[in-house]
């Protein structure tokens, strides 16, 4: 039987309050603290997140994409429609390239592998996602271990997919789950970090104005 996730308990951080980690004439990044909401919830009480913030500091802000509560990391807003059309179709391409680093539970035998597992909503538990191999959708993760610790692994992440908790559930998936993971870790793995220790560290997309690569790193 799934676990079924805590509660949610908002509480959005207000340090840095809108973090730029790249701006152009077509794009914004930003490094979105972990805790805070990608989009508006459903309620005034979620209505502080980066949409809202960005907004405020450039009104023609448009989100292109998003990262989970938990998630630390480069968020990509679009500056004006046209931007917002063929970034977003880049996305959905799979042309954009994004990279993570996790630290995970436990070690790997491999020093890299490929995970593909179809995903889909656990519906009685969301926002939990899971494996189903007959009504899931794609999902295809790259991974590669950057450094091993005492008891967990420092990895990076490249999904080739951008199904809703893909990392998370693919990394648990294989035994090894992101620790401080509230829906996806337990026991040790769970208490090992305050949080979630994920964080979206790169993005690159091809420029709407002139096809160029842009490459944003933390």
């Amino acid at each position: 039987m799934s676990r079924k996730p805590p509660p949610l308990v908002y509480r959005p951080p207000r340090h840095p309050y809108l973090s730029i980690a790249h701006l152009d004439e077509d794009a914004i990044v930003v490094d979105k603290p972990a805790g805070l909401l990608s989009v508006p919830g459903k309620s005034p009480d979620l209505a502080d997140c980066v949409e809202a913030r960005a907004k405020a500091a450039f009104p023609e802000a448009l989100m292109v994409h998003r990262l989970d509560l938990a998630t630390s990391g480069l968020i990509l807003l679009a500056r004006n429609r046209r931007a917002q059309r063929i970034i977003s179709g880049q996305f959905e391409k799979r042309i954009v390239k994004k990279a993570y680093l996790a630290e995970i539970w436990g070690a790997p035998d491999e020093a890299c592998g490929v995970i593909s597992l179809p995903l889909r909503a656990d519906w009685p538990n969301r926002p939990r996602q899971m494996v189903c191999h007959q009504h899931g959708r794609e999902a295809v993760t790259e991974w590669e271990v950057l450094e091993r610790r005492r008891e967990t692994t420092l990895v990076r992440l490249r999904p080739l997919t951008g199904r809703s908790h893909q990392l998370r559930v693919h990394m648990a998936e294989i035994g090894h789950p992101i620790i401080g993971d509230p829906i996806y870790a337990t026991g040790p793995a769970l208490a090992a970090a305050p949080e979630l220790a994920l964080r979206a560290v790169a993005l690159a997309w091809r420029s709407p104005a002139d096809g160029a690569w842009v490459r944003v790193t933390l």
